[in-house]
């Protein structure tokens, strides 16, 4: 609703409060220096728009002839946003209204230029506002109308009307002049109150923006959406909450530090976290730091002058500075050796470096995420891993599941690896049910990289357009992984994530989870008759029907079972429409 304010001159008699005539070009001239004076000293007020606008109009008697000025603030939509008029006492039973015609806005909002009317009561703007006097008579008032302006752009009218009748001169080239003068200083600060107002309302969406998001979350955790991300597929809860850890994370520049077996998909949650944050649009830069000796890592990372060293022909710029603006993501962070970890924890606490064989100090800013299949913990007690570059980079750890706790999400994996085996290869496989509820049976110590490489060499060895079990390497007693995990003394590849898996039942807290909330899960070995690759091969209905019976029919018991969860295990017992059975 557009607000109005009027105000009105103190009650001096019709004519008096006029300014006298003017006598030369000196005497006018200081009276539009005083007047512009006047009207920037109300512009800069600390005072809200309409306050501001309404003491413009009101101060404007002072200064030029008028029976009544009228500024007028136009929105987004050229519709009256805000109207200020100020009236003098002289008699109004005659001519105009208080406001002008939304006809003579709009032509000078058209025009973007001024409107002089000699009489109003000739003009067919103002025929339908017109009004005569009650004798009979008219009496000719003239009208002004300047168009407000900042950086070309119209943003409302500023106008007066006043009477002529022989001692009031018509309106001159002086009071346009000086009408505009005031209607530029008024437009330009319309203009700044407007950008003010939308960056205090930005800040204002900024600062709610996480409290909302919480208050959501509280109040409906399922209205939060669930993230996609290219490359990552699957709908299992653990990958939910991790997906959903990550699009908050996202939102920061905290420093995260990606946890979990080596096949997990570091790499593509890395790439996740950048493209989620503000930094999306920047550099994206990765490093494997085991690949490379601490020299070769140096120089990769901080980059080099040219002869800092034999081959070094040119200058490089390293990693960090590649990464500049955008994220940086260091892989394998737990193998980099002592010394290097010092150099590393400088850039990272100041933001500073300087190339290998250089003198110059450059500034870097980088969003950092180091990935790690390792127990960093144990490294920092062994003395292996500073304990200050360790608290530098776990600052938000996210754990990401091993494949064979993401319940449904390999029939996806799989059906997404062939859909791609298909494509480069020109064929036409598929799965057959059968295929697909083996290899969930499967325990894929090496993660989705290993799934991915089992379907491709299924795809690969195939013999006719659908994949059945006979064709998997398992069913034939060729599974690598059985071999690879077969000795009874072999642990899992020194990765201390991984040793967890080697007890029976181990307690892993859940991204995502709440305080002390913790989801026990039951690790098959492939060593185990109950493995896929070494046992029978049951259907993942036998297999839950089997384990229920064990069980006695209670979930909880069965999930232990399973190495599921209570919830994971009432969702397949429906999907499979097994009917529980009370005692």
């Amino acid at each position: 609703m557009a607000h109005v304010l009027r105000n009105r001159v103190d009650e001096v008699g019709p004519r008096n409060i006029l300014p006298e005539p003017r006598i030369n070009s000196i005497h006018e001239v200081d009276i539009s220096l005083r007047g512009i004076y006047e009207v920037s000293k109300i512009l800069t007020a600390p005072t809200r728009l309409e306050i501001t606008i309404a003491n413009v109009v009101n101060t404007l008697s002072s200064f030029v002839q008028m029976r009544h000025g009228t500024i007028v603030v136009l929105d987004a939509k050229m519709e009256p946003e805000i109207t200020a008029t100020a009236d003098s006492s002289y008699p109004l039973q005659s001519g105009v209204g208080r406001v002008i015609p939304q006809a003579a806005i709009d032509q000078i909002v058209a025009t973007g230029a001024p409107l002089v009317i000699p009489d109003v009561s000739k003009s067919d703007l103002f025929q339908a506002d017109f009004q005569p006097s009650a004798s009979g008579g008219t009496i000719p008032i003239a009208f002004i109308g300047i168009p407000v302006k900042a950086e070309h752009e119209i943003l409302g009218t500023l106008s007066i009307d006043r009477v002529v009748d022989g001692e009031t001169s018509p309106p001159c080239d002086e009071d346009v002049r000086f009408l505009t003068m005031v209607a530029n200083l008024v437009g330009r600060t319309i203009r700044l109150h407007h950008i003010l107002s939308m960056d205090r309302q930005r800040f204002i969406e900024e600062q709610r923006r996480p409290e909302k998001w919480l208050d959501e979350e509280r109040t409906d955790p399922a209205r939060h959406r669930h993230v996609k991300i290219d490359g990552i597929i699957g709908e299992s809860p653990t990958l939910k909450q991790v997906l959903e850890t990550v699009e908050v994370v996202a939102r920061t520049n905290s420093t995260v530090l990606l946890r979990g077996e080596s096949g997990t998909g570091k790499e593509f949650f890395a790439q996740a976290i950048h493209k989620l944050s503000p930094r999306g649009k920047k550099a994206f830069v990765k490093l494997n730091c085991a690949a490379l000796s601490e020299s070769v890592l140096e120089s990769e990372l901080f980059g080099h002058e040219k002869g800092a060293f034999t081959g070094a022909i040119s200058q490089r710029a390293g990693r960090f500075e590649l990464a500049n603006g955008g994220t940086l993501l260091l892989d394998e962070i737990g193998e980099i050796s002592p010394a290097f970890q010092a150099k590393l924890l400088r850039v990272l606490q100041e933001g500073e470096l300087e190339r290998v064989g250089g003198t110059r100090t450059l500034q870097v800013d980088v969003r950092l995420i180091c990935a790690t299949n390792k127990d960093l913990e144990t490294a920092v007690v062994k003395g292996e891993f500073r304990a200050d570059l360790y608290y530098r980079i776990n600052v938000v750890p996210i754990i990401l599941p091993p494949l064979r706790e993401r319940a449904g999400d390999i029939p996806r994996l799989a059906n997404a690896f062939l859909d791609r085996f298909n494509k480069e290869n020109h064929r036409e496989l598929a799965f057959a049910p059968s295929a697909l509820d083996l290899i969930s049976q499967c325990y894929f110590p090496g993660n989705v990289r290993e799934l991915e490489n089992c379907v491709q060499r299924t795809a690969t060895l195939a013999r006719s357009r659908t994949i059945t079990p006979s064709d998997f390497a398992c069913k034939n007693s060729q599974c690598l992984s059985s071999l690879l995990w077969k000795g009874p003394d072999r642990s899992h590849g020194g990765n201390a994530i991984d040793e967890l898996s080697q007890r029976d039942t181990m307690q892993v807290r859940r991204i995502g989870a709440s305080e002390g909330e913790v989801s026990p899960v039951k690790v098959v070995h492939p060593n185990d008759p109950a493995c896929a690759a070494m046992g029978p091969h049951l259907t993942e209905r036998d297999r839950l029907t089997d384990a229920m019976e064990k069980a006695g029919w209670v979930q909880a018991k069965a999930a232990r079972i399973l190495g599921l969860t209570p919830r994971q295990v009432g969702y397949a017992l429906r999907r499979h429409g097994i009917e529980v059975k009370k005692f």
